[in-house]
């Protein structure tokens, strides 16, 4: 974890670095009907642009409209290519280069799916937001405090154009969460008291560094593995539980105090586990726990205690009878259905936007790294509105803009350790 450093006003930058893209927000004079085709533009052509290409492509279908992918973008040239080549994009809109995105969004296209390393996330949604697009964004949307206020803040300004904003947040789309969620609402296990979530794996990837591969690319390419550019695993992939937590409870967690460590991850500067407890406030307790080990036991998912019975997140409750709505849904693939949700929000005039309740997920698995980082108790007010606090501006100090810039130094591939200040990193002995 580096030293505090104070981001250059981040809505600044993003302002300029959007100023030549032009307004065209889709009103109520564009809101798209069955038998339309839906335009769509990708930022980020790796494995989840991919996906969600395809997905946004399904929900298409199942609301009786075409799509059409007419431009793709990604900091590596090839990948770029290579989607567009199979979604039949011209050779000459696919663009690659850390500033493709620019292009991409420029182009004739309704969407935009971001689903670039999440560093960039509050930088490339502001431009597309700027340019009038409805917009997919992956989670999480952002790796530190600053650049997850970005994203409320844009939120914000895509309400005052009628634009949707859906976040990769499937599990909120899924029947089996949807229902539990009204069960518990519906006081099925009565009140929450505790719990736990977790997302234990193994790691996913790794690239190692090719001869004459500069910094920034080489950051880009192998981005899961470092917190500038992922957030780590806890904000990266373990915010999808965390998210479920803050959903049925209802209300954001007050603290996070927990600790981790790193023994075995052979590249980036991650840690290998993490055990946060999250203070509720009322005396409840949510346990969050993740890791990416090999070779070891895995388990993914959430568990609830409540005062008249329990539940896991979308599967086996166990409390009192009470009556619920039917939540059949239009599939079975929650990341299907978050596309059919947004364009249908849409359809109805009134889009959804996912900004704030996705940025503020983020924002708890960041506190949550923080605070196992440097040994400390964070509140979310010191990520939030705690101007005081050291933590409220804090970065990982690689500004996203500068990658467009050429200034892009690698940190060193060592873990933060705690008790350091701000968890300060050493070089392994």
């Amino acid at each position: 974890m580096t030293n505090p450093l104070t981001r250059r006003t981040f809505l600044e930058n993003s302002a300029l670095a959007s100023a030549a893209l032009t307004a065209a927000p889709l009103l109520g004079a564009n809101i798209p009907a069955k038998g339309s085709t839906l335009k769509v533009a990708l930022i980020g052509c790796g494995g989840r642009g991919n996906g969600a290409l395809k997905n946004f492509a399904e929900a298409c279908q199942i609301l009786g409209m075409e799509s059409k992918v007419v431009a793709t973008a990604d900091a590596f040239q090839a990948k770029a290519s290579a989607v567009g080549k199979r979604f039949g994009v011209p050779d000459d809109k696919c663009f690659g280069g850390y500033d493709s995105y620019h292009k991409a969004i420029a182009e004739d296209c309704d969407f935009v799916l971001m689903a670039t390393p999440p560093g960039f996330r509050p930088l490339h949604f502001e431009a597309a937001v700027e340019a009038g697009k409805h917009c997919f964004i992956e989670k999480p949307v952002a790796v530190d405090p600053v650049g997850a206020r970005a994203i409320i803040a844009t939120g914000e300004k895509a309400k005052t154009k009628g634009l949707a904003v859906v976040a990769g947040t499937q599990r909120r789309h899924m029947e089996g969460y949807l229902k539990n969620k009204a069960l518990i609402d519906a006081g099925a296990i009565g009140d929450i008291k505790g719990g736990v979530v977790q997302w234990n794996g193994r790691v996913p990837w790794v690239r190692e560094r090719s001869d004459g591969q500069s910094d920034a690319d080489y950051m880009a390419n192998n981005w899961l593995n470092f917190t500038e550019m992922s957030g780590d695993h806890i904000v990266e992939q373990h915010v999808h539980n965390l998210d479920v937590a803050i959903w049925f409870l209802g209300r954001l967690p007050k603290s996070a105090l927990g600790f981790g460590g790193r023994a075995r991850r052979v590249t980036g500067n991650q840690f290998d586990f993490f055990s946060i407890d999250l203070d509720f406030g009322d005396d409840v307790h949510i346990h969050s726990q993740c890791r990416q080990i090999d070779g070891v036991y895995g388990k993914v998912g959430e568990f609830f205690t409540g005062t008249e019975g329990s539940t896991t997140g979308g599967g086996k409750l166990s409390g009192k009878k009470v009556d619920v709505p039917d939540f059949k849904q239009d599939t079975g693939n929650g990341q299907t259905q978050e596309h059919v949700d947004m364009i249908r929000s849409i359809m109805s005039g009134e889009p959804l936007n996912d900004a704030k309740q996705i940025a503020e997920s983020t924002l708890v698995a960041i506190m949550s790294r923080m605070s196992a980082y440097t040994g400390q108790l964070i509140r979310f007010a010191d990520v939030t509105t705690n101007t005081k606090s050291p933590f409220y501006s804090y970065t990982c100090g690689t500004d996203p803009l500068d990658f467009e810039k050429g200034k892009i130094v690698m940190p060193e591939e060592v873990a933060a350790i705690p008790g350091e200040p701000w968890g300060n990193r050493k070089k392994k002995k």
